[in-house]
């Protein structure tokens, strides 16, 4: 990958934007400072692979702007989309535990920033300081508390009240940002929340011209705006 990649000689100046994730803002001082200690900031243009399934594990990445798709594509072809990190969502640090390789494809879906923690500094990192481990472990918890969510709600509930709560589940970063970090611009298309969803894209867009229609979302090129988070909420039979 030809990614420009610069030391992050100010670490701080995104700790702000960080801290709007649960688990970064979570993290004690201490292990935050270690994590920043040897990051850089990557450019990666739009459209560019990060790294590919099967790819050894470089280390762990934070979103500072833009968004990644994670996923995979078949041998037929078909797109298979697991997620979208926007920032400021970590991600890569299932390789960290088995010390296996990339379980999916990560691409740059526009242009993109990324803090990038490299494996070596990481790995001193956690050797030095055990106890690290468990905050990592805590990372991929909630991702996979996402997934499990996920999973019953493709087995059990319509498509309109499936999808509202996926458009829920991505403005609150699927459960890793803060209420106060919540986002209205949620950066995927249709095509690409249908093969989240195992939807067709005329369902998907029945489901969101009706949304639209509601006032919940609007349409835009290659996003989708959340107007109203409250009705979201509520399109989607979430609790309060």
């Amino acid at each position: 990958m030809s990614a420009l990649t610069k030391p992050a000689i100010q670490p701080e100046h995104h700790i702000p934007l960080l801290r709007q994730g649960r688990w970064f803002a979570g993290l004690p001082a201490e292990v935050s400072q270690r994590l920043l200690a040897h990051a850089v900031v990557r450019s990666v243009p739009a459209g560019q692979r990060l790294f590919s399934r099967g790819d050894a594990n470089d280390g762990l990445y934070a979103v500072l702007e833009g968004s990644v798709r994670i996923g995979g594509i078949s041998a037929g072809g078909k797109e298979a989309v697991l997620s979208m990190m926007e920032p400021p969502l970590w991600f890569g640090e299932i390789a960290l535990f088995d010390a296996g390789p990339r379980t999916h494809d990560a691409d740059a879906r526009v242009a993109t920033a990324l803090l990038h923690v490299p494996l070596g500094p990481l790995r001193a990192q956690l050797a030095a300081h055990p106890g690290d481990w468990h905050h990592l472990g805590a990372l991929a918890v909630e991702k996979m508390r996402a997934v499990l969510s996920g999973l019953e709600e493709l087995t059990v509930l319509p498509a309109p009240q499936r999808m509202a709560r996926r458009l829920w589940e991505m403005a609150l970063g699927h459960g890793m940002l803060t209420e106060q970090g919540a986002r209205s611009a949620l950066a995927v298309n249709q095509e690409q929340l249908g093969a989240m969803l195992a939807l067709t894209r005329q369902t998907v867009n029945e489901v969101l011209r009706d949304l639209e229609a509601r006032g919940i979302v609007a349409r835009h090129y290659g996003r989708i705006e959340v107007l109203d988070h409250e009705r979201l909420r509520s399109a989607g039979d979430l609790p309060g």
